[in-house]
């Protein structure tokens, strides 16, 4: 494998942010620390073996949001999604559906594939940043509505939710700890949007994904993975209204502070960045080129990321997957429901090395290389 070169790296993210949406306003929170733009790099990884992916499943809403329908409602730019993100169409969650809903739909789906007596699941992990409510947590929602004997627990990465949660189970599951784990990646972004906001609402749609975790041979599992945060960043995609430090009030929800409110010029930045250099030394680590990787399951955010890092990498676009262009950014749930469109291609198979890699709020990612 080629190593990465840090001077097209760079090459790469001035030309693809130069045309990128204006920087947002700074909120008061934000105002009193300096702006932060370099990548906080780990050179941390791990690894855990004998794990099995059982199954995997997904959900995503029935109602479709396509471009020409936010264009007309919000007066957006012709155009401008398509060509900014790739994205053509989302999906909205109907007024009655919650994350947990939405979570409890695919963990149905990946039992029923599965085989299995939902008696036997003794872990479940939820991995969301739009949870039903503060408390209870939204995994405790979901373990009463499919009637587990199982504790149940709430991790909050962001987009990169999912790779948290399953190097999570993993650990359950290697330990012996667990013999049965479910782990599910689910949001409702469009309920954290603003509406009439071009640079953020467009890029987001919901869904909800999960996986069934159980011990495998020694070949299988997280040939080597990696788990980062740079907390520095988290004023770049936030929101400023709605927890302790800044409680909800009438006056702040009037100015939409309570909304989900992103540095797109920056974040998009980072985001090829860290994409680009953890997936480099996940390989490098594991001492596999991109010849050995079947498949590239990326978080789905924004293609030109994604198009712009498997350059950089030299990575061809038959390894990987997309499906962005009909769903959006499904932040928690986008690698899981990703992985299941992938599988049922038949693109995923016993033994395949398939690389995932998410990144998002906080700033926070997750990249693992998994052995099928």
């Amino acid at each position: 494998m080629n190593p990465l070169n840090s001077a097209t790296v760079e090459s790469a993210v001035d030309l693809s942010a130069a045309d990128e949406s204006e920087k947002r306003p700074e909120s008061p929170a934000q105002n009193s620390e300096p702006q932060r733009l370099l990548f906080k790099k780990s050179s941390r990884t791990c690894q855990l073996m004998g794990v099995r992916i059982r199954s995997i499943g997904a959900y995503i809403p029935l109602r479709v949001v396509t471009n020409g329908e936010l264009e007309a409602q919000y007066g957006f730019e012709a155009g401008w999604i398509k060509k900014r993100t790739g994205i053509q169409e989302r999906r909205y969650a109907a007024p009655d559906e919650g994350t947990s809903d939405l979570a409890v739909k695919a963990a149905r789906r990946v039992i029923a594939k599965s085989n299995i007596d939902s008696a036997d699941i003794d872990l479940l992990l939820v991995a969301t940043f739009t949870p039903d409510f503060t408390c209870p947590s939204t995994a405790c929602l979901v373990q009463e509505k499919l009637g587990l004997d199982a504790p149940a627990v709430d991790l909050q990465a962001a987009c990169s939710g999912f790779m948290y949660a399953l190097a999570t189970g993993a650990q359950f599951i290697a330990t012996g700890n667990s013999k049965l784990a479910l782990i599910v990646g689910a949001d409702v972004n469009s309920r954290i949007v603003e509406p009439d906001d071009q640079g953020t609402a467009p890029l987001f749609g919901d869904a909800g994904g999960a996986v069934l975790l159980e011990r495998g041979t020694p070949e299988q599992g997280l040939l080597c993975y990696q788990l980062g945060a740079d907390g520095a960043g988290g004023c770049m995609l936030d929101r400023p209204v709605g927890g302790t430090l800044r409680p909800a009030t009438p006056a702040l929800i009037a100015e939409g502070q309570h909304f989900l409110k992103m540095d797109g010029r920056n974040v998009f930045k980072w985001a090829i960045q860290v994409v680009t250099e953890t997936i480099e030394q996940i390989l490098t680590k594991a001492d596999v080129g991109v010849d050995d990787v079947k498949l590239f399951v990326l978080h789905q955010a924004n293609i030109r990321i994604i198009d712009h890092a498997m350059k950089v990498l030299n990575i061809p676009p038959e390894k990987v997957f997309n499906n962005l262009d009909r769903v959006g950014n499904t932040s928690a749930a986008s690698i899981p429901v990703a992985m299941d469109e992938a599988y049922e291609q038949g693109l995923i198979e016993p033994g395949d090395l398939v690389l995932m890699c998410g990144f998002g709020a906080g700033l926070t990612w997750g990249t693992g290389l998994f052995r099928w």
